[in-house]
């Protein structure tokens, strides 16, 4: 079931945004090699109370900890660890979802550690372009496939693949809603948009092969050949004088 939000609604998702953004910012100067997931998620944890968010992943479905830090060929839900220390030339994708006053905020980006290779530098920039584009797609009466097919267009034209396991969904309330937001397949198929929608675009786009293998710990998925993988992450919402508006996005000055 799909649940349409007011422009009230709406409103306060995008204080749960901009604090999702806000922590993004915040973090960045720490990523460095030497750190840890573990301390990268005490931080945004701290950040998260001092704020008076709730970290929305803190315990859902049993994850443990309040982020996802997925490194290198991690392709998302990677548990922050006091075992995982970042090194030079690693890239990180930090995932955050705060709620604030009843609602999340969901938004991701991958950085770089240090200096990086050429190779991961382009996968991030294109992975990034990947995000841009599908968000470009959205507008009133667009469909969902939209969205994925402007992506998937793109990545495979730079030639990486498009993570079909894992993908975008409505949040509002709830942390996943309807609908599903595919980051791959055909244009003008799937739910139409509509005002009053509120949904996540998260593309992961890897190296390598689009296939994935989960963990024993249930919950880190890497790449199936140990390709590197991006991902870039925003939410997004429909007014409804059906303007597109990025919520987890800092104003810029």
């Amino acid at each position: 079931m799909i649940y349409l939000k007011t422009d009230a609604e709406i409103e306060i998702m995008k204080r749960a945004g901009q604090l999702a953004a806000e922590l993004l910012d915040r973090i960045e100067p720490y990523v460095k090699p030497g750190v840890t997931t573990l301390e990268l998620n005490d931080l945004v944890h701290r950040w998260t109370v001092e704020r008076g968010g709730i970290s929305a992943p803190l315990n859902y479905k049993g994850f443990p900890k309040s982020i996802c830090t997925s490194v290198n060929d991690v392709v998302c839900h990677g548990i922050p660890s006091s075992k995982t220390k970042l090194k030079e030339g690693d890239i990180i994708n930090i995932d955050v979802t705060p709620i604030v006053e009843g609602f999340h905020g969901d938004c991701s980006r991958t950085y770089a550690v240090g200096q990086i290779s050429e190779k991961a530098r382009k996968l991030i920039q294109v992975t990034h372009e990947c995000l841009e584009r599908g968000i470009a797609a959205v507008r009133v009466g667009a469909r969902v496939g939209d969205i994925g097919a402007a992506i998937q267009k793109y990545a495979e034209a730079q030639g990486y693949s498009v993570v079909r396991d894992f993908v975008g969904h409505g949040i509002g309330r709830n942390f996943h809603e309807d609908p599903q937001v595919f980051h791959y397949g055909e244009a003008g198929r799937g739910q139409r948009l509509e005002p009053g929608m509120t949904f996540t675009i998260e593309p992961m786009i890897n190296e390598g092969d689009w296939r994935t293998k989960m963990k024993k710990d249930g919950w880190t998925a890497v790449t199936i050949d140990g390709s590197l993988s991006a991902q870039f992450e925003h939410t997004l919402a429909i007014r409804s004088d059906g303007r597109v508006e990025i919520l987890t996005q800092m104003p810029r000055a």
